[in-house]
């Protein structure tokens, strides 16, 4: 019996007869209750005719074509090529976790990892394609494979009738695959920690000294509540993809918040547009599913009864089924989220941790400056004399001169555990401001300083790596630091070349043996870093990875003697910089203004 063709265009015009608003007589069948994301309740239930059985029927459903046999064997190999892990190494992490004293970094590894096939190498043609290479390399395998798939079907003469059953668990991987991945990275906007709210020092900074990424980066970051939102879709988005009645939300959502991010990253150099284009792909693959019926829907408009194929659970498989559900969202959406909270109050990962000394926090003029006991007058033009300083809520000194310093491109990632390896701080920032990582001994008032800033080995703080020389490892690096220009003699206080002084004493040796600059009785005082937050935040990967990254490494050290008067609103600070030079330096706190407020989420515990 066909079925009326009754639009609201041919309403509109009057071109609908009262026989077909009458409609035959109804059925059993248009008593039933079909429910769909693409047709309202009410037009279901007041249809005024019978829904032919034939359209809900698979036998119905036609045998897949040649064609479409073959995309789906190429795209079944890329995507599960795409969607599962691609390093021995992060099958090892899971089973090394001490998962009754976990970071929230070990789930998001977990949630984030390598994909694709490296094997073949990252790059095509001699070039990373902006990190694309990969892609290119898993597609043309599975081109290769999906061929060879099609030649052995043909051969056995074995040649299936359609690949819904293959299909739907391949949907069921990528589905998971999404949304695990993303609500790894959404929740670190949801507790704000991956664009955190500007230090001081940052604020500091002229707008023309900062690079585009790090403008970026700090025009959400100045917002919090903007970058909560972000994470809020983020994180549903991957919710709705643990669901199969919800996947087409959620792989809109997906779509729609990454292709976003996509664009500002190519726009901005933001530096994570591979992985961001990761989702957009992986969700724009789950929509296809969705086409031809959106299609008829809003185009053709024409009533649509979407008949998706589901294989039908019992017994043992249901309850595994469930089983697997209920763990994978108690892991991802409620024990990542107490661990990012906690990694948001206590230790967050992209600014330092420990307390800042209280009577130095804040904003100073240096209104005198001494050198090897010869004043400098202040001058703009000057590439020794301190401009300003800072002192941050956390463990840092900033200070600016008029001196170029090495820029570090990154976005400060990564999962250092150290304070001194936390650089967000410092990336994309120039104009002369140097950074400076303290510990203080508060018994004799002396502050141990580091120079934050290794130019292009900051990269190696990233993460913890036991066998990484730079940090105290045994590998053999010399020919990678030499590479890297590190191999150059210093430059003195002028830019004069220093190459008769060699090495500094104060400096690791090769071997990476303690170089002692600290005294026993200082350190003694000061403690270990790993107990100076909050217990709740301790961890034993920030237990291992602060004692990997304990290890001498080549930085520009000061030893700095500190006399705070007024409660801090002068202090004088006396002592030999990093070029072996005795410094006197007056610091007057001022209160300056910013047209920014201040920020009423701001992550890590200073009070």
């Amino acid at each position: 019996m066909a079925t009326p063709n009754i639009t609201p265009e041919r309403a509109d015009l009057g071109l609908v007869s009262p026989e077909e608003l009458a409609g035959p007589p109804r059925s059993d069948a248009s008593q039933s209750r079909l429910q769909s994301p693409f047709v309202a309740q009410s037009a279901v239930q007041e249809r005024p005719w019978p829904i032919p059985a034939e359209s809900v029927s698979t036998k119905s459903v036609p045998a897949w074509t040649e064609n479409q046999k073959i995309l789906f064997r190429i795209a079944f190999v890329f995507f599960i090529s795409m969607s599962l892990p691609n390093s021995l190494d992060w099958y090892k992490e899971i089973l090394e976790f001490d998962w009754l004293h976990l970071h929230y970094r070990d789930l998001y590894d977990v949630a984030r990892f390598g994909s694709g096939l490296t094997i073949f190498g990252n790059k095509l043609f001699g070039s990373t394609l902006n990190g694309y290479a990969p892609w290119i390399i898993t597609l043309i395998f599975a081109t290769v494979a999906g061929l060879i798939w099609t030649a052995v079907a043909r051969f056995r003469n074995a040649e299936a009738r359609d690949y819904k059953l293959l299909y739907y668990w391949l949907r069921v991987v990528v589905r998971y695959r999404a949304g695990i991945g993303i609500i790894g990275f959404g929740f670190t906007k949801l507790m704000p920690t991956q664009l955190p709210y500007p230090s001081l020092g940052v604020l500091n900074t002229n707008f023309g000294d900062l690079t585009a990424q790090k403008i970026y980066w700090l025009s959400i970051g100045i917002a919090p509540w903007y970058e909560v939102f972000t994470g809020v879709v983020e994180v549903l988005a991957g919710a709705l993809l643990f669901f199969r009645v919800t996947t087409f939300w959620g792989a809109v959502l997906l779509f729609g918040a990454l292709a976003d991010i996509v664009y500002v990253n190519f726009a901005y150099d933001g530096g994570v547009h591979g992985y961001s284009s990761y989702f957009v792909l992986l969700s724009g693959f789950l929509l296809i599913y969705y086409i031809k019926d959106i299609y008829n829907l809003l185009i053709r408009e024409r009533l649509t009864i979407p008949n998706y194929f589901a294989p039908t659970f019992t017994g043992w498989q249901q309850y595994g089924r469930i089983g697997l559900k209920t763990l994978t969202i108690g892991l991802f959406l409620v024990l990542l989220f107490w661990l990012q909270y906690v990694n948001f109050r206590y230790d967050p990962y992209k600014q330092p941790a420990q307390k800042g000394i209280k009577e130095l926090r804040g904003n100073y003029n240096v209104t005198e400056f001494r050198l090897n006991g010869k004043e400098l007058p202040y001058s703009p033009l000057d590439s020794v004399r301190w401009q300003q300083a800072t002192f941050e809520n956390w463990t840092t000194l900033t200070f600016k001169v008029n001196k170029p310093v090495e820029l570090d491109l990154s976005n400060g990632g990564g999962a250092p555990m150290r304070d001194i390896n936390r650089t967000f701080e410092l990336t994309g920032v120039s104009g002369g401001q140097r950074v400076f990582y303290y510990e203080a001994d508060p018994v004799h008032h002396v502050l141990y300083l580091q120079d934050k800033n290794r130019g292009a080995r900051n990269a190696e703080n990233r993460e913890f790596l036991g066998n990484n020389r730079d940090l105290g490892g045994t590998n053999e690096g010399g020919a990678r630091d030499r590479s890297r220009g590190e191999g150059r003699r210093g430059e003195d206080r002028r830019g004069e070349d220093r190459r008769g002084e060699g090495r500094r004493k104060d400096d690791a040796g090769e071997s990476g043996k303690p170089d002692n600059w600290i005294p026993k009785e200082a350190l003694a005082i000061i403690g270990p870093e790993d107990p100076k937050i909050d217990p709740i935040a301790r961890s034993a990967r920030r237990t291992k990875g602060i004692d990997a990254e304990n290890r001498p490494a080549k930085r520009n050290r000061m030893i700095l003697s500190y006399t705070a008067q007024d409660g801090g609103n002068k202090v004088i600070l006396r002592g030999i910089n990093e070029t072996k030079d005795s410094i006197y330096v007056v610091l007057d706190r001022y209160n300056r203004k910013y047209a920014l407020s201040e920020s009423t989420l701001k992550a890590g515990k200073y009070e």
